[in-house]
């Protein structure tokens, strides 16, 4: 049985010819690489003295004979690693009393029956990735905003400052969809740990929904809040800004998480 490795996003795959298609991310056979036995060789002596250890909430797989301190990734701490064979399976269950939860989407065992329902939509959430497709909406649209808004003051276009009003009321009606699929990918994927880049990321989402809906409210009650010879434009753009700043850190932030397990 020989191992083929998808280029494209690190699949392995163990048989004796690579598969038609990734079926991670639908790289055709040609993206394949083969796992040569002399690669195996070098890495073996050094792997009968480690262990490798599989983060159980981003994922990320450390090579040693103990756990890190800290995941590298996600900085869960080390009672959130599990020790993993030669496969990828874990040799040992983690100890519920481990997993350090914050609130938690489930009651004790008897008594799921009154949030089946809402499991349901939970795990339906994660298989269709739907805060990933619904979070891409508005990361696309505020920089057009910010734009819109910075152009408008520079060049007194007002036509730009109303397509950026109307743009922002778009964002504003997709932050609750993007709040509640984040909140469930945080309980359900990543265990609702307590860790500094997940708390990061909620605060700049309580940024970015307190920040859209104060630039859409207050353009709603004074519409020439970004007029020329106004005198709170810039601070509404100075809103703007760093309600855009909040977007890029959290994108970057959730970039790490998806990506960062690759290496």
């Amino acid at each position: 049985m020989s191992n083929w490795e998808c280029s494209v996003c690190g699949y392995t795959h163990k048989e004796e010819e690579p598969p038609e298609r990734c079926p991670v991310c639908e790289a055709p056979v040609q993206m394949f690489t083969k796992v040569t036995e002399e690669i195996k060789d070098v890495v073996e002596p050094e792997s009968v003295a480690m262990k490798r250890w599989r983060c159980t909430v981003c994922g990320f797989i450390h090579t040693g004979s103990e756990p890190p301190e800290k995941c590298p990734v996600c900085d869960a701490p080390k009672k959130m690693f599990v020790e993993i064979d030669t496969d990828g399976k874990a040799l040992a269950e983690l100890k519920n009393d481990e997993i350090d939860h914050t609130i938690s989407l489930g009651l004790e065992a008897g008594q799921k029956t009154s949030v089946s329902f809402f499991e349901k939509i939970a795990n339906l959430s994660l298989k269709l990735h739907l805060h990933p497709i619904a979070v891409h909406f508005p990361n696309g649209i505020l920089p057009a905003v910010v734009a819109f808004l910075g152009l408008s003051v520079y060049f007194n276009i007002l036509t730009l400052e109303t397509a950026a009003y109307y743009n922002l009321i778009f964002v504003l009606l997709m932050l609750p969809l993007v709040l509640l699929t984040g909140f469930i990918e945080w309980q359900k994927r990543y265990k609702g740990i307590k860790t500094a880049i997940f708390l990061t990321k909620i605060v700049c989402s309580l940024i970015v929904l307190g920040a859209v809906n104060v630039l859409v409210f207050w353009r709603l009650l004074d519409p020439t809040v970004i007029a020329e010879g106004s005198p709170s434009r810039y601070i509404y753009l100075g809103i703007a800004a760093g309600m855009l700043a909040a977007v890029g850190l959290a994108g970057h932030l959730g970039g790490k998480l998806v990506f960062g397990a690759r290496g």
